[in-house]
């Protein structure tokens, strides 16, 4: 009878053991928002988020050392205040440690300020703003947290639309009636961001502003917008929206109405399948979009359509991609360097690695879309705007196909004018 007491007794020890172990390894979990526009007007944006998120994650199976990461879709609706909320209870109700991307500008600057609340270490939005680097310059300590931008201030960027057509006009092969220009975008930080950027390089050049319009982000119908500018002969319309649908309606009804403007389109071709939503009316637009040059690329792009059902963007899909992957990059240096992973060691690794340049992601690393994404004292919370660091080319689009048009060392053919 001892015996058997005995026997059940160290049953129970081992199974006392085993449980304990086991609570002890699952206790090893890293939780991670991403947050992105996975409903409302840019939604198509948000499902590249998550299949690219899904993607990189898959090549490591969810694992970092010892850590599991468990995914907690944040979604912010394309609506800052939505956005926030969302984000609060992310942190409060579901345990996030830290987070990663972000669509908008204006989702953004909501996003940081929420970040920097519950110092949450915060990965590679895309809020391309000057508010967010202004807000981030003027408390770099509370807004840190906001570990870097996976896209730099329009600013930094924007200039190339303006040298294409210089270039074009120096040699003859663009000869405008005249050297007018409306500026026009969605009625967001990013908009407004941009078109002021645009706005400001175009009247250095001797370019008339004759006019500057902003609409909402749902906006489809343009038809009394681009009559007003057919009736003024505008030679270049130049702005932006980020939402698809609004996008390409805009491109749509330019050919509609029978303008013959040049039209910059940035951002057009930040859904993978924008074509089929805007078909040959886009041809002889301008983007500012880096392109899947690299056998690697091309595969990537080529397994999400496998696996997913649509062709991804670069500059979403891509960049997402890459953003999470250089991210996994920081969450292993951080593991390596203090030997657990929270939201004070990964924060730790944010200052002490990626914003002094210690920490970088190229194409050793296994980057797609950029050469290498770096970021300075000097440069953060935007990455080192360079070509052999991040930089868009400017394209043309033809038959759903773009091709490089600037700079003219990358270019793949000459800018062609309607």
């Amino acid at each position: 009878m001892r015996g058997k007491k005995l026997i059940v007794s160290m049953v129970l020890v081992c199974f006392a053991l085993t449980l304990f172990a086991g609570t002890a390894m699952a206790a090893k979990v890293l939780k991670v928002g991403v947050l992105g526009p996975f409903t409302g007007p840019s939604a198509k944006n948000g499902a590249e988020f998550k299949a690219s998120v899904e993607m990189a994650l898959d090549k490591i199976n969810y694992t970092v050392g010892d850590y599991k990461l468990e995914i907690v879709w944040i979604d912010s609706q394309s609506d800052p205040a939505k956005a926030a909320s969302a984000y609060a209870e992310a942190v409060e109700r579901k345990g996030i440690d830290c987070a990663i991307h972000n669509w908008h500008s204006s989702v953004a600057v909501a996003a940081m300020d929420v970040a920097a609340q519950y110092k949450i270490p915060h990965w590679f939005g895309f809020g391309a703003t000057e508010v967010v680097n202004e807000k981030w310059k003027a408390d770099p300590e509370k807004y840190s947290y906001w570990g870097g931008k996976g896209w730099p201030i329009p600013a930094k960027m924007a200039q190339g639309y303006i040298d294409c057509l210089e270039n074009a006009i120096a040699d003859g092969s663009y000869k405008p009636k005249s050297k007018t220009v409306a500026i026009y975008g969605e009625d967001s930080d990013w908009g407004r961001s941009l078109g002021g950027a645009l706005k400001g390089f175009f009247a250095d050049k001797g370019w008339k502003i004759v006019s500057e319009d902003y609409f909402p982000l749902t906006q489809t119908d343009f038809y009394p917008l681009l009559g007003k500018y057919k009736k003024e002969e505008v030679a270049v319309l130049a702005g932006t929206s980020t939402a698809a649908p609004t996008m390409t309606a805009f491109v749509k009804q330019v050919g509609e109405v029978g303008l013959n403007s040049v039209v910059i389109a940035d951002g057009l071709g930040w859904m993978g399948d924008w074509y089929t939503m805007a078909g040959p009316a886009s041809n002889g637009v301008l983007d500012m979009i880096p392109q899947l040059t690299t056998q690697e690329s091309q595969q990537w792009a080529a397994d999400i359509k496998a696996k997913y059902g649509f062709n991804p963007s670069p500059s979403a899909g891509g960049l997402c991609y890459d953003g999470t992957n250089m991210f996994i990059k920081i969450l292993k240096t951080t593991l390596e360097k203090y030997g657990t992973l929270d939201k004070v060691t990964i924060h730790k690794t944010f200052v002490e690695e990626v914003h002094t340049g210690k920490l970088t992601f190229g194409k050793a690393d296994g980057a797609l879309i950029m050469n290498e994404y770096r970021y300075t004292p000097e440069s953060v919370p935007d990455p080192v705007v360079a070509k052999d660091g991040y930089y868009f080319p400017v394209i043309q689009y033809t038959n759903g196909k773009g091709e490089i048009v600037f700079p003219d060392d990358w270019k793949v053919k000459p800018f062609m004018a309607k």
